[in-house]
Parts: C-alpha cells; sequence; structure tokens
C-alpha cells in the first residue's frame, strides 16, 4: 500500500491531532462539569452538557484524523525500510 500525504504532512497531523485531542478533551471535561471558569458568567453559555457533547464531537474527529496519519507515517517508515518483504 502506498501513503497517500507526505512524510511531512503526516507527522505533522499526527502531533497537532495529538495536542487537540488532549487539549479538547480536558475543555469538554470543564464544560461537562459545569466548571464556574466555563459556565458562571452571564456571556458564558448555559447548557455546559451540550457545548460538552459538541466539544467531544471534535475529538471524535481528531481522533480520526490521528489514527489515519499514523497510518500514512507508518507506511513511509516501511516504505523507506525496502517494503514489507525486504530481500536484504
Amino acid at each position: 500500500m502506498k501513503p497517500v500525504v507526505s512524510v511531512l504532512n503526516a507527522w505533522s497531523c499526527v502531533v497537532i491531532s495529538a495536542f487537540a485531542i488532549v487539549i479538547l478533551s480536558v475543555l469538554g471535561s470543564l464544560y461537562k462539569s459545569e466548571h464556574h471558569g466555563f459556565t458562571g458568567s452571564e456571556t458564558d453559555p448555559e447548557d455546559g452538557a451540550a457545548v460538552a457533547a459538541s466539544i467531544f464531537t471534535a475529538v471524535i474527529v481528531y481522533a480520526c484524523f490521528f489514527v489515519f496519519c499514523a497510518f500514512q507515517a507508518y507506511l513511509h517508515m516501511r516504505s523507506r525500510r525496502g517494503g514489507a518483504i525486504s530481500l536484504s
């Protein structure tokens, strides 16, 4: 199987997706727990659970990006070593 994206794009996507998963998971859990810093003032959203659901949907999307890009990076590493079956 050949990689679809370049090696730099694959590794960049892996790193960005990993950071996004961590940061958005923390934000989602803070909204879900109705943390007063995020839902306490007049300009903040009233329904923290709905905001958390939206954020966790984004976490799922970033997790899919992470898996796809990590597989692309793996394909680049495998092709650099000589493919799945190396004769040397």
